[in-house]
């Protein structure tokens, strides 16, 4: 009576532990994938499942959310031979969960160096300042070329973005070294057109001075003609007047020299009378 109580028991927990093998919840954003004896039978959705128990296994649980794959950072040479570092990312999504466990080893492994050698073809193609300037087109040709590769693998790519694109160490410094170069050879420029232009100003300053002395000169030498001219017409031959306006005129020089330190030297015509008439004849 015992044993028959102990079988009835046994069998009781084996026929619970059967059922509970052959129900499963997944929960929601995942799909399991299901193997009957060791072949792909099925994938279970979200939600209430059963299985075959003993016969049938989940053998992997794969996400069905957007998936943020990093790419590393990686040296690229570019057109002109120039080695920049750049890196991205990639959002994708898993739609058929059988072919992207059975279609390749390490899904994620693969998309990332799919990435990375597109990511090296495409900036190869290019030369460094449009790889630095067209991240735009980058990513819309990197889009383009892994889409249809990670497709058969059941994966769905999203968008992909260029993170960093930027020059080497070695190569940052030497586009700084030209950079200040360039400042300085703008400075130089600067300073000498600064240079030029107020040597320009300054020699027109002192023809325009010259030639205002210039004119000063023409308009006083007429002056003192016409005002000769005048005392010429006015005296006409006679002397003493104009002797005497040239006594008054010789006295003012002389008073003026007299007043000033510097040391003079004063040459006086000896025949005064004679220059005179020689001054008024020059007049007439």
């Amino acid at each position: 009576m015992m044993e028959g109580s102990i079988v009835v028991i046994v069998f009781l927990l084996l026929v619970l532990i059967t059922l509970l093998k052959g129900i499963r919840l997944v929960p929601q954003g995942s799909k399991w994938v299901v193997q009957r004896l060791g072949k792909y039978h099925s994938s279970l959705k979200p939600g209430l499942n059963i299985i075959v128990p003993y016969i049938d296994s989940v053998s992997y649980k794969v996400t069905t959310k957007d998936i943020v794959l990093d790419i590393p950072s990686q040296e690229v040479i570019t057109l002109d031979n120039v080695v920049i570092l750049a890196n991205a990312v990639a959002y994708i999504n898993i739609v058929s969960p059988e072919k992207a466990v059975y279609g390749v080893e390490d899904y994620e492994l693969a998309i990332r160096t799919l990435v990375q050698t597109s990511l090296r073809s495409i900036v190869g193609e290019m030369k460094l300042d449009d790889a630095l300037s067209s991240r735009d087109q980058i990513k819309a040709k990197l889009k383009t070329s892994i889409s249809d590769d990670i497709a058969d693998w059941g994966i769905t790519l999203k968008t992909v973005e260029i993170q960093d694109i930027n020059p080497s160490g070695t190569m940052q410094e030497a586009m700084e070294e030209q950079a200040a170069a360039e400042r300085q050879r703008r400075a130089t420029v600067t300073r000498a057109d600064g240079d030029k232009t107020a040597a320009i100003l300054t020699a027109d300053g002192r023809l325009e001075a010259s030639r205002r002395d210039a004119e000063a000169q023409v308009v006083l030498a007429e002056a003192t003609k016409a005002a000769l001219t005048k005392v010429n017409e006015a005296i006409q031959d006679k002397e003493l007047p104009a002797m005497y306006l040239l006594g008054e005129k010789y006295v003012e020089a002389l008073s003026e020299m007299g007043s000033s330190e510097n040391a003079k030297l004063v040459v006086l015509p000896g025949d005064l009378p004679a220059a005179v008439r020689s001054i008024m004849s020059n007049t007439k």
